[in-house]
C-alpha cells in the first residue's frame, strides 16, 4: 500500500498536512486541499479508515435514504452527497427504501450499532422504528428536500418551495392563462403543501377559482404524468396550463397530451420541477424550477459531519435558492382564431 510519505512528496506538502486534509479538509486552503487530492490519485493511497474506526468509535459512514434511485433528481444530490462525503473521508452507504418503512428502519438502525456516523434522508417519514424512537434523540440526521414528520426537528437542507410554485403560477399568468391542472407527486408531504399553498395563493389574489378536481395524481412518477392528463382532459373544463409537481410528471404529460392530438404550448402549456438533465431536451424543452440538487446533497454532509463532531449548528432550517428556467413547454393561451 502506497504510504502517506509518497503523497506527501507529490503535494509538496508535508505528512501532518496531508493527514489534516483527508480528515479536517475545511482546515487547509482549498488550493492545498486540490494538490493533495491529485496527489492521493496520483499516488493510488487509500487510507485505513478501519484502523482509525477502531480509535475512535466511528465508522466513517453515513447512511442516505432514497426513496426511489431512479428518480434522476435524486441521483443528481446523491452526486453532491458522495463528493463531499469523499473530500470528508467518509463513504457512503444507499438505502434504496422503495418508500418501504420495515427497509427504513432496517437502513437506520445501523446508527445505533456503530456501523454508521450520520443519517441523511431523502425523504419526509421518520426513518426510524417506533421501538428505536427512545435510542435516537441526539443522533445526527439531516434531511434533504422533505421536512421528516414527528415532533423531532432535525435539520433540514430545502428549497422555498411555496415561492418556487408563486413563481411558476406568475409566469403561466402572464401568458393569459387562467384555467390550470395539477398534476401532484406525494400528497402527504410538506413539499406538497407548500407548492400547493404557493399556486392557490397567487390565484386567489388574481380573482381566479381553484377547482378541487383539477388537481389530481400522487406519485412523482412518469406514469403520473401520464394518468394525470387522461383525467384533465376528461373535464368539462380543459386546461389550458398544466402545472407538474416534478420533471418525470411533466415528461408523462408531454407524452399524453401529445397522444391525444394535442399540441404544447398551443393548446397546453406544461411546467416541470427540478429541472433533470434531459428537461431542456424534451419536444419542446421544458420550463422547470431549477433546484441546485448537487449543492443540497454537499450541504447535507457538510450539516450532517457538524452533528457528527458535535458542533453547534447556526441554523437548522437552510433554504437554498431556485430559479425558473422558462423554455418552449410553455406560451400564450392559443384563442380560436389566431394563426
Amino acid at each position: 500500500m502506497t504510504n502517506i510519505k509518497k503523497v506527501s512528496e507529490l503535494a509538496g506538502v508535508s505528512t501532518a498536512t496531508v493527514s489534516r486534509t483527508l480528515k479536517d479538509p475545511e482546515l487547509v486552503s482549498p488550493l492545498t486541499r486540490e494538490k493533495v487530492m491529485v496527489a492521493v490519485q496520483q499516488a493510488g493511497y487509500r487510507p485505513n479508515w478501519m484502523a482509525t474506526s477502531v480509535k475512535t468509535g466511528k465508522s466513517n459512514s453515513i447512511v442516505v435514504l432514497v426513496p426511489n434511485l431512479v428518480n434522476p433528481f435524486f441521483m443528481r444530490i446523491i452526486e453532491g452527497i458522495e463528493q463531499a462525503a469523499q473530500e470528508k473521508g467518509y463513504s457512503v452507504l444507499l438505502g434504496d427504501t422503495q418508500g418501504s418503512a420495515s427497509r427504513e428502519h432496517e437502513y437506520a438502525s445501523m446508527l445505533l450499532t456503530n456501523r454508521a456516523d450520520g443519517l441523511i434522508q431523502l425523504d419526509h417519514s421518520f426513518p426510524f422504528s417506533q421501538a428505536d424512537a427512545h435510542l435516537v434523540e441526539n443522533l445526527p440526521v439531516v434531511s434533504v428536500c422533505e421536512r421528516i414528520e414527528g415532533d423531532k426537528k432535525y435539520p433540514v437542507i430545502e428549497l422555498d418551495n411555496y415561492a418556487a410554485a408563486r413563481a411558476v403560477t406568475h409566469h403561466l399568468i402572464s401568458y393569459g392563462h387562467r384555467s390550470f391542472g395539477i398534476i401532484a407527486g406525494q400528497i402527504s408531504s410538506q413539499i406538497h403543501h407548500d407548492r400547493l399553498a404557493g399556486i392557490k395563493s397567487v390565484l386567489a389574489e388574481e380573482g381566479i377559482v381553484f377547482d378541487d378536481a383539477m388537481l389530481v395524481g400522487g406519485s412523482y412518477k412518469i406514469e403520473t404524468g401520464v394518468e394525470g392528463v387522461q383525467q384533465l382532459l376528461s373535464l368539462s373544463q380543459r386546461p389550458t396550463a398544466i402545472i407538474c409537481f416534478n420533471d418525470d410528471i411533466a415528461i408523462g404529460a408531454l407524452y399524453a397530451i401529445k397522444k391525444h392530438g394535442l399540441t404544447v404550448p398551443d393548446d397546453i402549456s406544461v411546467t416541470g420541477f427540478d429541472n433533470i438533465r434531459v428537461a431542456a431536451y424534451m419536444d419542446p424543452p421544458l420550463t422547470t424550477v431549477d433546484q441546485p440538487a448537487y449543492q443540497m446533497g454537499r450541504r447535507a454532509v457538510e450539516v450532517l459531519i457538524q452533528q457528527i463532531n458535535r458542533q453547534p449548528l447556526t441554523r437548522t432550517r437552510e433554504i437554498l435558492p431556485f430559479s425558473l428556467l422558462e423554455r418552449q413547454s410553455t406560451g400564450p393561451v392559443f384563442k380560436p382564431g389566431q394563426h
